[in-house]
């Protein structure tokens, strides 16, 4: 942290033009932040690759691959196969802007654009078979759009995965922003975009709109500036990326200007308005009479995509009863081994709009564990309502495994079967001690979770604070492929046994 104890105020330098920066034929511009090149050709490579890929197997393995190109050269039918389709997948990949840098790396945009061009290349095969009259094995196509597809997915998800490791442990590819406001939010919009590495946004300065005096005696993160000339201070720091943070983009005329000044600088405008923990899908952007209007829907709560969650829940909960029935006996078995007493650890919890349930879980502690509690509270390793040790002594050996593995939740499939939980929400939290007032009381709107959110960032490493956030950002921006994403990162958080104890 740097504390600021004095400073200088620079007189502003007057903008180089006036909105007009160069001739209106010239406007191509090369990016200060140039990380995305290299990687969206990579991007290509591996998108042309994987519909190859999946036209290879589909000729491997279907006798009929070649009907409709007998009449053909052989050369006609290869050239197809392997070089137009893969090239066509390329064309509509791009024209989905899957390779457009505002989707790349992070979010389920680029994902969802895959998908769509899938769709897209289907109905062109479809549409060219049909109007040049060619009999295609339905098969053969089948298997190499869907195939093409998956794999296409799979490189960009190896892809994100190597961008990520890059940005977490080099601190490379991403943006180097300048946040531009007052000193509280910048240092708001700072918390946020610095709180997941992957993000790749890196703030290395602050230039204040209020005045120096705000930040004097204070302790930041990174310098802070005023009084000075934003492009200017931009170039000098190595920033790419100018974000302008809360009441800074509402001066009349102000942000304008700044666009102006940055046309021609390879330099990025951004916009954080004060508008936090709110996804996408629940903003649009209204135009009126020039006035872009930032319009919130509500959360999706209720409606058919509820009744979807509701079903999904259900069959998955009871096909994962009766395949995990082995496996509940043998661990049934290890705990009356480990620790005479009952096998499940039933305690109240709070549930769906405030309602009482008794949860199901294997037991991990020794019979006399509430009775110790009393000795061990000033032990306790997190804040909030919760308890927690990372070696806590009432936890027998086969527990101790059963909490890391998670393994010691599979019992809840039987609360999901009820309808008291589903397979992902908030983590309900114990009946007779929790505080559920003022915005806690928000995550009471939808079901508890077998995994939730937070325990997918970070579980019981997280403060209480930071959990009741990404509770309520689950709340308030919920949607069926948000559900798929979190269970899919589960596997790896559960694979890893990151924060469980």
């Amino acid at each position: 942290m740097r504390h600021v104890d004095s400073f200088e105020i620079q007189p502003p330098t007057p903008p180089s033009h006036n909105g007009v920066p160069r001739s209106a034929w010239a406007r191509a511009r090369r990016r200060v932040s140039r990380w995305h090149r290299p990687y969206i050709a990579a991007l290509l490579l591996l998108d042309f690759g994987a519909a190859a890929l999946a036209s290879f197997l589909a000729v491997q393995i279907f006798e009929q691959a070649d009907s409709g190109f007998r009449d053909a050269p052989a050369a006609w039918f290869y050239t197809v196969a392997f070089l137009l389709l893969p090239l066509g997948w390329v064309l509509i990949l791009w024209g989905n802007r899957t390779y457009d840098r505002r989707y790349l790396g992070l979010g389920p945009d680029e994902y969802k654009r895959v998908i769509r061009s899938g769709v897209a290349v289907a109905a062109t095969v479809s549409f060219l078979a049909f109007a040049t009259k060619t009999t295609l094995s339905r098969w053969t196509v089948g298997f190499a759009l869907l195939g093409a597809m998956l794999l296409i997915l799979f490189g960009r998800m190896i892809a994100r995965a190597c961008l990520h490791a890059l940005r977490r442990r080099i601190g490379q590819a991403g943006h180097r922003m300048v946040l531009v406001g007052t000193l509280p939010e910048c240092l708001e919009v700072f918390t946020t975009v610095t709180r997941n590495p992957n993000v790749g946004l890196v703030p290395v300065a602050i230039h204040l709109t209020d005045g120096y005096a705000a930040a004097r005696g204070m302790e930041t993160p990174v310098p802070v500036y005023a009084g000075r000339d934003v492009l200017a201070l931009v170039r000098e720091v190595g920033g790419d990326t100018i974000a302008v943070c809360g009441s800074a983009s509402a001066e009349p005329g102000e942000l304008r200007r700044l666009a102006w000044q940055l046309e021609g600088s390879g330099v990025d405008l951004v916009v954080a308005p004060q508008l936090t923990d709110i996804a996408g899908p629940r903003v649009h952007i209204r135009p009126i009479e020039g006035l872009p209007l930032l319009h919130v829907e509500e959360p999706t709560l209720s409606g058919p995509a509820l009744l979807v969650k509701n079903l999904m829940d259900r069959v998955a909960a009871g096909l994962g009863l009766l395949l995990l029935t082995p496996l509940f006996a043998a661990i049934a078995l290890a705990i009356r081994i480990s620790d005479p007493g009952p096998v499940f650890f039933r305690q109240p919890r709070v549930g769906h709009e405030g309602r009482t349930f008794r949860v199901w879980k294997f037991r991990t502690m020794y019979v006399d564990a509430e009775e110790r509690l009393a000795g061990l509270v000033d032990q306790n390793e997190t804040d909030g309502m919760l308890f927690k040790m990372k070696q806590d002594p009432r936890v027998f050996p086969v527990g101790r495994f059963l909490r890391a593995s998670s393994l010691d939740e599979l019992p809840q499939l039987i609360n999901v079967l009820w309808g008291e939980m589903s397979l992902v929400g908030p983590r309900p939290l114990p009946a007779d001690d929790g505080d559920f007032l003022g915005d806690v009381r928000r995550r009471l709107l939808v079901r508890p979770g077998m995994t939730g959110l937070w325990q997918v960032s970070g579980r019981s490493d997280l403060s209480w604070d930071e959990a009741v956030r990404l509770d309520l950002y689950y709340v308030d921006n919920w949607s069926l492929a948000y559900d798929l994403s979190i269970l899919w990162r589960t596997v790896g958080v559960v694979l890893a046994r990151k924060g469980a104890y």
